[in-house]
């Protein structure tokens, strides 16, 4: 029943992104099965390169394995996620699919247009995108004053200066401990 749902907005964003159409259109007839707990769905993918849910009786050609937290990371773009996916079966067609899901973006800007009109959606793509960096510049200042606290006032970290001198003495004393070991054997 999940796919019934999921299938729509996939194929609205394949429509805007030829490319991913034409990527997919060579494994025609072959179903991604998608579990990401407590849900799972397969899709079959149609002549045209977009996707339909796959008849109950339809064995998956390739299974994809993810979280709901990684599932969310990968669509917000974070290629990292990607590690979190365990997949098996058809490796060409599994790269295939992890490719449109890496490349192909929505263009919400195109379709709020022809609801609002070219300004309008302009302007509501343009303050979507800068309230969606408020939490990533909260999160950068937080960041940073932690780092400047642990540094100045509660010292939990060395600065890279510090190290870096403690580095060039251990250096020098070694060196100098070598000397005094040549000497004695000298002597």
């Amino acid at each position: 029943m999940l796919a019934y749902f999921v299938a729509a907005p996939i194929n609205h964003v394949l429509r805007g992104e030829t490319w991913a159409l034409r990527r997919l259109q060579p494994y025609a007839g072959c179903t991604a099965r998608f579990d990401l707990p407590p849900f799972s769905f397969s899709l079959t993918i149609r002549e045209s390169g977009e996707v339909a849910p796959a008849m109950p009786a339809a064995a998956a050609d390739v299974t994809f394995r993810l979280t709901p937290p990684a599932a969310l990371r990968l669509l917000a773009g974070d290629h990292d996620a990607e590690r979190e996916v365990t997949v098996s079966g058809n490796p060409d067609l599994a790269q295939a699919v992890q490719a449109v899901v890496r490349d192909a973006r929505w263009d919400v800007e195109e379709d709020l247009a022809r609801v609002f009109g070219d300004i309008a959606a302009h302007r509501i793509t343009s303050a979507g995108r800068t309230l969606a960096r408020v939490p990533q510049r909260a999160a950068s200042s937080l960041a940073r004053n932690l780092a400047d606290y642990w540094l100045q006032e509660r010292p939990l970290i060395a600065r890279r200066e510090d190290v870096e001198g403690f580095v060039r003495e251990v250096d020098r004393l070694r060196d100098d401990v070598e000397r005094l070991a040549q000497r004695i054997a000298r002597l």
